[in-house]
């Protein structure tokens, strides 16, 4: 589903408008009746990145130890624990594992404490709000090349890398359930949204309907 259930992302081109726009949201009916929904948080410098964030750079680098101890141990579990491969890609090597399911102490005490520092560099804002809020089932940042630093992504989030005008998938999000009217409420956002643009930019100005008197 999206970039969650495939390997590759084939991305269209953005036009200047939709780069410069910090915040986007996508909605995706499905056949079955449910729908998919994504949010997509746009940065295009490291200040705006950080702004929230107030962290250290001993913070920095104790998040980048413990994401290098992550990958190690991911590693590792993925040749002990084969049965902990979710097939949600096309391709088995790119396949997500669920290694919180066998209560790994060592996996469970570095991931802890990454979420801890995590959440003090972002400083709870916006980015772990809208997971809490349950606001999409996806959320990806988008970030030009020389921003991505995976110890610095949120838990949860996908990163997008924007690269001439295209964007590729450098980080799998994760899925979120969320209550039917969630997306509804969000597609009638995005309706209204696109509606104000296009009358912005084609000056479309609407006449109030006139009421209809009693004879």
């Amino acid at each position: 589903m999206w970039a969650a259930r495939v390997t590759h992302l084939q991305a269209p081109r953005l036009p200047p408008q939709a780069r410069a726009a910090k915040r986007k949201a996508a909605y995706r009916p499905n056949r079955n009746g449910a729908a998919c929904t994504a949010a997509f948080e746009c940065k295009q410098a490291l200040v705006d990145l950080r702004r929230d964030n107030g962290a250290s750079e001993i913070i920095r680098q104790r998040l980048q130890q413990l994401y290098s101890r992550r990958q190690l141990l991911e590693s590792k579990l993925r040749i002990h624990y084969p049965q902990l491969r979710i097939p949600d890609s096309l391709f088995t090597e790119f396949d997500s594992h669920d290694f919180a399911a066998i209560g790994h102490r060592g996996y469970t005490r570095v991931t802890r404490e990454l979420s801890a520092l995590q959440h003090r560099l972002f400083d709870g804002t916006k980015f772990e709000k809208l997971i809490r809020y349950r606001c999409a089932n996806l959320f990806y940042l988008v970030l030009p090349n020389e921003l991505f630093r995976s110890s610095e992504i949120p838990l949860g989030w996908g990163v997008l890398i924007e690269s001439d005008g295209a964007l590729a998938l450098a980080r799998k999000p994760l899925w979120h359930d969320v209550a039917p009217e969630i997306g509804v409420r969000l597609l009638e956002r995005i309706a209204a949204a696109g509606t104000r643009n296009l009358n912005r930019q084609f000056d479309i100005r609407l006449a109030q309907p006139e009421r209809l008197r009693a004879g």
